[in-house]
């Protein structure tokens, strides 16, 4: 046979055409390393190949051989780089979760392997690690690996500008690459005027002073969130010098005018004049400092709490409700309204396309049926003459 391997396949031995003597090969440190055994005895050419290789694995790790870049030298240079290319682009939140997945999950696997080593095949088994995790731990959910992907492919782009890499390898998701269509919980008419009926409910019945005042700050917070459509991190951000209360040329309403501190930077949103009032409360009802925080409180619990006793925790399809699903709310409510998508896309911070992928199943009511079904006139035929 032309072709040997030994050391489990790391060394090769081949003959080139029209030579009798063996060579041998290994992808060591990056690249493909290769020499002659100057010898035609296939016995005598592995031990040659086999004290060849374990010299070179001897200069490599005593430095004598510039090894390649590994991933964690890539995740350091991309946090290196990455906060201050993106100064006033991304909120700083966003950043540091891009800087924890690294910490946590990505270096602790991937940290010592060569970049080029690194390819779908190993980021899948990234993805089958994080999901084996212990038994008495959640693992992570299909978002939460997407996030960590889209983290992975930032510190490969980093390592292609350095010229470490040629190329990123495809890292997407097999199997799952397009997921499951989700309407996003939200809560009809019907449903968010029990809501905050039961919240307002909720402030009569609370004893003590701050048992009365965390009542009130979350039926206002929910009062604004549905009014505005703001993300509840978006919402944890806000401070009062954020908001203003203006008078809108557009309509003659009174609103406010939003700030808003997300994922990409500084964006702005017009709430409707039903989050006009519950401003104003806690205005009255904190007496704030322009820098302080509208919610300073954590939430979650006391609304869960009412969720599940007005049984609105989960909608008809099963999908299980939270502070976001007002977010849902005040989108779906505007599109039933009739309210142009665009707009509403341009005030929610995000895009017509995931409006029209999540939220389409409210559209039927603001659809013009006299705009769909149009019909061409035709012409009558001309009548043969007889």
């Amino acid at each position: 046979m032309g072709k040997h391997t030994i050391l489990g396949g790391k060394v090769h031995i081949y003959r080139r055409e029209g030579s009798s003597k063996w060579q041998c090969a290994s992808f060591l440190a990056g690249r493909n390393r290769r020499a002659s055994t100057k010898t035609d005895s296939l016995s005598l050419a592995k031990d040659f190949a086999e004290d060849w290789y374990l010299t070179l694995r001897g200069k490599l790790r005593d430095g004598e051989i510039h090894g390649e870049k590994t991933f964690k030298h890539a995740a350091e240079k991309f946090m290196a780089e990455y906060e201050a290319l993106t100064n006033g682009e991304r909120n700083p939140r966003w950043v540091q979760d891009h800087y924890r997945r690294i910490r946590l999950h990505l270096i602790p696997f991937f940290g010592e392997m060569a970049l080029s080593t690194i390819n779908g095949g190993t980021v899948q088994d990234y993805r089958i690690a994080r999901i084996n995790v212990a038994e008495d731990r959640k693992p992570p959910s299909r978002s939460t690996l997407h996030h960590e992907t889209v983290t992975l492919r930032q510190v490969l782009k980093t390592a292609v500008r350095q010229g470490w890499l040629t190329h990123v390898p495809d890292v997407s998701a097999p199997y799952k690459a397009s997921g499951k269509i989700v309407h996003r919980a939200w809560f009809s008419p019907d449903e968010y005027k029990k809501l905050y009926e039961a919240t307002r409910a909720n402030i009569k019945q609370a004893k003590g002073e701050r048992n009365k005042y965390l009542a009130e700050q979350l039926h206002d917070k929910i009062l604004f969130m549905a009014n505005t459509g703001i993300r509840p991190d978006e919402a944890n951000w806000l401070e009062y010098r954020d908001v203003e209360i203006v008078e809108d040329e557009a309509t003659g309403e009174t609103i406010l005018e939003i700030e808003v501190r997300g994922k990409r930077g500084v964006g702005y949103c017009k709430s409707t004049t039903g989050a006009v009032r519950p401003f104003q409360r806690m205005l009255e009802r904190n007496n704030p400092d322009p820098m302080e925080r509208l919610f300073a409180y954590d939430h979650k619990k006391q609304f869960n709490r009412i969720l599940e006793d007005t049984g609105l925790k989960f909608d008809r399809q099963g999908n299980r409700r939270a502070l976001y699903s007002l977010r849902h709310s005040y989108i779906s409510f505007r599109l039933l309204e009739g309210a142009d998508i665009y707009q509403i896309a341009k005030n929610c911070r995000t895009s017509v396309e995931m409006i029209e992928k999540h939220y389409a199943v409210h559209l039927k009511n603001s659809l013009d049926a006299a705009a769909i079904n149009v019909r061409k006139i035709r012409k009558a035929k001309p009548k043969r003459q007889s």
